[in-house]
Parts: structure tokens; sequence; C-alpha cells
């Protein structure tokens, strides 16, 4: 990347008064308008997660600004990258990821994210999702008409298919699900509004039951070897997906984090981080610029 990067930070409250977090990467000088990609974190994720960041930084050298969010509700306090708020993680909607984007966007259309002066393009936005945010950044794009392109990596496609009837039996019985975090080891008592929530929803929250309204140009790149969440999610996507202009690509030899870990300390990304990251700014070049 040979143009310079600046990165500013901001915060907003959500429908809830709590912050959404959010990092804005321009190049400079930017003479024009900037094309704006939204970046959405998956479940126990966030904005500055292993190498998103470097990511963030490289797609904003290729003539974007790019807006990282951490969502209100996805375990970050006060210390970047920390989950230290297990009593915000532990009741994580889909509703209220929703909300959170929908109030970024808005905050876009009326010009009051922090960007140092830069310009923003509000009728040029795109949005990026890994995993859980990929499932919803497949519900974005349906539900907001500001969105002109998608791109979903390792994307969930129906978040229901990952509660077995184990998991609601205790939701039922006790209120909550304990889900480990491999990374940490920290347990996290999800509870049963994250389940009743999508349930009761989920004509308007499953990516699977929107994705048929997506008629932007879309791309679902998945790893081969997705221990997580399998290909066959962004397969299913794809197949219900009505755009002309639409791709799958599937990543022989790589799985969820396309071989990104977190702390991040390579010099270099790995080469599937790499090439996601070609595919990714070739296609929002090609869709969004």
């Amino acid at each position: 990347m040979n143009v310079a990067v600046s990165k500013h930070n901001g915060s907003m409250p959500s429908s809830e008064g709590l912050p959404i977090r959010y990092d804005v990467y321009v190049p400079h000088p930017a003479l024009d308008e900037l094309p704006v990609i939204l970046f959405v974190h998956g479940f126990m994720g966030f904005k500055d997660w292993g190498p998103f960041p470097d990511i963030c930084y490289e797609l904003a050298g290729s003539g974007f600004a790019v807006v990282a969010v951490d969502l209100s509700l996805n375990g970050i306090g006060d210390r970047p990258g920390v989950l230290d708020r297990s009593d915000l993680l532990e009741r994580q909607t889909f509703t209220q990821d929703l909300q959170d984007i929908q109030t970024i966007i808005q905050a876009l259309q009326q010009g009051t994210l922090n960007a140092n002066h830069y310009a923003l393009d509000p009728t040029k936005i795109g949005i990026i999702g890994h995993s859980r945010g990929g499932h919803l950044a497949v519900v974005v794009a349906a539900e907001c008409t500001e969105i002109q392109s998608l791109v979903t990596w390792a994307a969930i496609a129906d978040y229901t298919k990952r509660w077995n009837e184990t998991m609601i039996k205790a939701w039922d019985t006790m209120g909550y699900v304990s889900i480990t975090n491999s990374r940490t080891q920290q347990v996290f008592n999800i509870q049963k509004v994250v389940y009743s929530d999508l349930k009761s929803h989920a004509d308007r929250l499953l990516a699977i039951n929107r994705v048929g309204e997506l008629y932007i140009p879309c791309l679902f790149i998945h790893g081969k070897e997705d221990d997580n969440v399998p290909y066959t999610e962004a397969q299913n996507l794809y197949d219900q997906c009505p755009s002309a202009e639409k791709r799958l690509i599937v990543m022989d030899q790589t799985g969820h984090t396309f071989g990104g870990t977190h702390p991040f300390e390579m010099e270099e990304f790995p080469p599937p981080v790499t090439e996601l990251l070609s595919l990714t700014t070739q296609w929002f070049k090609e869709t969004l610029s």
C-alpha cells in the first residue's frame, strides 16, 4: 500500500444508550468524496480482532473510507479488544445488532461520523461481515437501501441451526446456555432473550430469509476447511440470492478466520488473508467506486 492512511475513532449511543464504538480509516490526501465500507465483526469478536485493523488499513489505502464497528452488546467495555462486559455479550440480540448498524448508516447520511473532515459519500456504501457479522450484513443489506454492495466472509446462513435441542432445553429450563470462548476460556451464560428474539423475528432477522431480497452485487467467500461454519452455508446464501451480479468463492486449505489469529503479530498476512483482501478489494472497486 503506497497511500497514507489515517485512523479516527468515535462513539455514538445505541438505541438503549450504550456506546457503539467505531474506527474510520481514510486515505489521504482524498480529493473527492470517499465510498464507504462498513466492517462488522462476528460473535465474541470485535473491530480490533487479529488482522482486522490491518485489513481495514489496506482497504482504505485502495481508495475507500472504512468504518469498523464494535456492536454495542459485543462484550467490549472501555478496553479495546477485551471481552470484559459479559453482562452485555450475554444478551446480545440480533435486533440490537441490526439497530446498531442502522444507527451508523444514519450517521453517515447525516455526516456526523468522525472522519476528521474527510468527505464520505453516503450514496456509495458497501458492507463486509465475518461469521455472525456476515449473517448480520445480509440482513442489513436487505433492510437498508443505502447498502450498494455486500461481501461476506465465512457467513452463517441460518443462525437458529447452530442451536441444538440441548441448548434449547437449557434456555427453557435455566434461562441461559453456557458457551466457552476457546481463545480466552471465558464462560458466557447466553440469555434466553437472544434465542427468543431471533425465533420471534426470524422473517426479519435470519440471513437465509432475507438474502432472497438482494439484487445488489453480492460476494460470498468461505474457507473450505472451516470447522466452525461449513462452506455449504455460503453456498446456501449464494443459491438463494437473486442478484444478477453475485459470486461464490470457496477458498481451499483455509478455515474460519482465513489464517488470521488474535493477537496478530505477523509481519505479513498469511496467504489466505492476502487472497481474501485482494478478492474483497477488487469486488468493491468494481461495484462501489
